[in-house]
């Protein structure tokens, strides 16, 4: 159990070895607000107690038991407690190449696999996600491989699509896609709005709303939450706090701690003991 925010609440982040590209989060929330913020890969999530509003671009869902949350990659998404009492859930985050696999393996669906609905109602596989937890957190990696696999496939069968391949870009998702670019090779010294613009041949306005339009978020948004990914990335490979914050670009370690708890659910520090742990057999967290 790690990063708990506020009395009450409690969360682990963690990775399972014998589930590469696989990272687990269980957790209860009250206070604690997750910003606009994307994932690289996919999120299922289900809730066991209370009440997850997810603003997605559609608008605001609520999730309570029995219910999952089905997230595509670099889909914009922000969750909060939709009752005083927050919420407890079970989150998956496969890598996109895990669903992929699964995909080509037991459907019959190629090509970029997603889902058009973000939260169904589907009691059995809220099940399932919490039982590839129960089986990591007891080191059973056979049956934590075998239920990740029964659930995915499920989900897919259910309520999977193949997206169509991406159409041409217009100039103005064209001068978004420079611009994100852009911010990803300076992550640490960015340029402001209007030199961004004026380096694209842009307007500072025009640019601000393809890329809102494109990414689901301004600019500066996305930068937060690209600098914490390559944070995690960091961290991951060992990377001390304090140079991780100053390479991707926060002003010092406690500036990453506050955004980096934010949109990962833990502090930074908390989600690095984890990283550093070999599991086999681990704590599990209260239900």
């Amino acid at each position: 159990m790690a990063g708990a925010q506020q009395p009450g609440e409690w969360a682990r982040h963690w990775s399972y070895a014998e589930l590469p590209d696989l990272d687990l989060l269980r957790a209860r929330y009250i206070r604690h607000t997750f910003p606009r913020h994307s994932h690289e890969g996919y999120v299922f999530a289900t809730v066991s107690q209370g009440v997850e509003a997810i603003g997605t671009p559609a608008g605001t869902l609520h999730a309570g038991p029995g219910t999952v949350v089905m997230i595509n990659p670099e889909v914009p998404h922000s969750a909060r407690a939709g009752v005083p009492e927050g919420w407890v859930y079970d989150t998956l985050y496969p890598s996109a190449q895990v669903i992929n696999d699964i995909a080509a393996d037991t459907t019959r669906l190629r090509g970029t696999v997603g889902f058009a609905e973000t939260a169904v109602a589907d009691p059995y596989a809220a099940r399932l996600i919490a039982e590839v937890h129960r089986a990591a957190e007891e080191g059973n990696a056979l049956a934590a491989d075998s239920v990740l696999r029964v659930v995915v496939t499920r989900l897919l069968t259910r309520h999977g699509t193949a997206f169509p391949a991406s159409a041409p870009r217009a100039a103005g998702a064209r001068d978004a896609a420079r611009a994100r670019a852009l911010l990803e090779s300076r992550m640490a010294e960015p340029p402001t709005l209007e030199a961004l613009a004026a380096e694209l041949g842009t307007s500072p306005f025009a640019l601000l709303r393809a890329f809102k339009k494109q990414y689901g978020m301004p600019p500066h948004t996305w930068l937060t939450d690209a600098r914490v990914r390559r944070a995690r990335r960091m961290l991951d490979a060992g990377t001390a706090l304090s140079v991780a914050a100053t390479e991707v670009g926060f002003t010092d370690q406690p500036h990453l701690n506050r955004h980096f708890t934010r949109i990962v659910g833990v502090p930074p520090g908390a989600y690095q003991r984890e990283r550093a742990r070999t599991y086999k057999t681990g704590p599990e967290p209260p239900r």
